[in-house]
């Protein structure tokens, strides 16, 4: 790069941050960081009906969660370019300027049509088979009509001219050459509303010049606005930034771009947090959609993302959402992340009470040592087999409550009815004294110990046990199990195993 890079993700606080949001933010992230120039946070908030309260602050909350951060915004403010809300920047008056600007020079004008003369227009124009357009009905209007509407009390709003049959064009970093007619886009199009805010077509590039980004990534669901942006640009005199249009995120089962409708697909960043993926793993997920790295590697450290990221190989094709790729990678991270480092994540969640799993876990009354030392048994055992951290929290609720359940004894029957009570039984007396610290490999001599007592071993000595401590045949490793119990809570499962035979 022969520039100062900088990039900007300027979402609006019309919601909370989605996997399409998280997508953008990152691979703005990626960018200025592999290029050592500088990410911009920006709000967008001029749709004032829109805004959700509180979605700024989740927002920035969960970017932050992912391992995004920005150099500049609104809680990173350089007086060079700041305020970063659009609204802040709309009181300044820094579009107004830019508006007058284009009104005097002929390139804007105001448009006094009503929203019932612009639904009439759009029904004339479908009845008539045309594309919707705006007709340019107030540009050169006479003097006498702008004074009749002003009589009226009519609030204008402004409105770009586009010239005639003209030609915007790019190298986009993602598509490679793009061009649009002028003339299919839709005609003269609003740059100010009737209520004085400014639209996001003009706005954004009012911000993007005067805060100097050199490239804009976004989602290709922005690529009709890129024209429009340009003509602004063009009539301005300014340069524009380099873009890049990110790949719309699709829905495998449908074929269609992922929404809000795909029930079976989490959408916001807080419910991955909620359910137990790690940041590292969505970030890592994440980077894969629409993106793709040189070889077959997989597995990347954000630090390894940075370095490896290369906007030319970002991908003009739609980047399916694959949930089972998603699973496989958070369990890569569990089984690669220290084990009190994953307590302290599960501890984290359930102290938010945000599943009903947490809840649960909360309502056994125990202490946070007590917590804590079941979930960091459980963990142990199951480090390496589960896709989510809510699993092992499944785990440790079935564990700390297991005398409540009703085992299935059914299995048992598969053994010899008298080798397994011999082996139940045998391992009765010697768990029975046991202290409430016993660890794990104590508890594997005890059952080999009773196995070789009573002549029996292999599956008929562990089989049986599992059912016993885990209900069902197939289990972890049961001496690791055997010592999440307590010696008291061995006892009596084994009483219970003995009395279904």
């Amino acid at each position: 790069m022969d520039k100062k890079v900088r990039v900007r993700y300027a979402p609006s606080p019309t919601g909370f941050l989605h996997i399409g949001n998280a997508q953008s933010a990152l691979f703005n992230y990626l960018f200025a960081k592999h290029f050592g120039g500088t990410m911009v946070l920006r709000i967008e908030d001029t749709d004032l009906a829109r805004n959700v309260e509180h979605g700024e602050e989740s927002q920035m909350k969960y970017l932050h969660w992912l391992g995004i951060d920005w150099d500049e915004g609104p809680d990173k403010p350089n007086p060079k370019y700041a305020p970063y809300h659009q609204t802040e920047r709309n009181k300044k008056g820094i579009y107004k300027k830019y508006i007058d600007q284009l009104i005097s020079e002929g390139k804007a004008y105001y448009d006094y049509a009503t929203e019932d003369e612009l639904q009439q227009m759009r029904e004339e124009q479908k009845k008539n088979g045309e594309a919707p357009h705006y007709d340019g009905r107030w540009y050169h209007a006479s003097e006498e009509d702008i004074a009749a509407a002003k009589a009226k009390g009519i609030k204008p709003s402004v409105r770009f001219h586009l010239p005639k049959n003209h030609t915007y064009e790019w190298n986009d970093w993602a598509l490679g050459k793009v061009e649009f007619n002028s003339d299919n886009l839709g005609g003269d199009f609003i740059i100010e509303k009737n209520n004085g805010m400014p639209t996001y077509n003009f706005a954004v590039v009012v911000d993007d010049h005067l805060m100097e980004i050199t490239d804009t990534l976004r989602g290709a669901d922005h690529i009709a606005n890129t024209p429009k942006q340009m003509a602004i640009y063009e009539a301005l005199g300014w340069e524009h930034p380099h873009f890049c249009h990110i790949s719309l995120i699709f829905n495998p089962a449908t074929g269609k771009k992922l929404s809000k409708r795909d029930k079976n697909t989490l959408q916001f960043i807080s419910e991955y947090h909620r359910e137990g993926y790690l940041k590292e793993a969505i970030f890592n997920f994440i980077a894969f959609l629409g993106w793709s790295p040189k070889g077959e590697q997989e597995i990347y450290s954000k630090e390894a993302l940075i370095k490896a990221y290369d906007p030319h190989r970002m991908s003009k094709s739609p980047a399916f959402f694959d949930q089972k790729k998603l699973d496989w990678i958070n369990a890569q991270y569990i089984k690669k992340t220290d084990v009190n480092d994953l307590v302290d994540r599960i501890m984290v969640l359930i102290h938010e009470q945000e599943t009903e799993i947490a809840k649960k876990l909360n309502g056994l009354g125990y202490s946070d040592d007590q917590m804590k030392d079941v979930i960091l048994r459980t963990v142990h055992v199951h480090q390496h087999d589960v896709n989510k951290l809510t699993e092992i929290m499944e785990h440790a609720y079935f564990y700390a409550t297991v005398l409540d359940h009703d085992m299935d004894y059914s299995g048992l029957k598969d053994f010899d009815h008298d080798d397994t009570l011999k082996v139940l039984q045998g391992l009765k007396d010697a768990v029975k004294d046991q202290p409430d610290d016993t660890d794990p490999q104590t508890y594997l001599n005890l059952i080999k110990q009773v196995g070789k007592d009573v002549a029996v071993k292999g599956r008929n000595l562990y089989f049986p046990l599992n059912i016993t401590f885990y209900g069902h045949s197939s289990a972890p490793q049961i001496n690791e199990i055997m010592a999440i119990y307590h010696p008291a809570t061995i006892v009596k499962l084994l009483d219970k195993a003995i009395a279904a035979l």
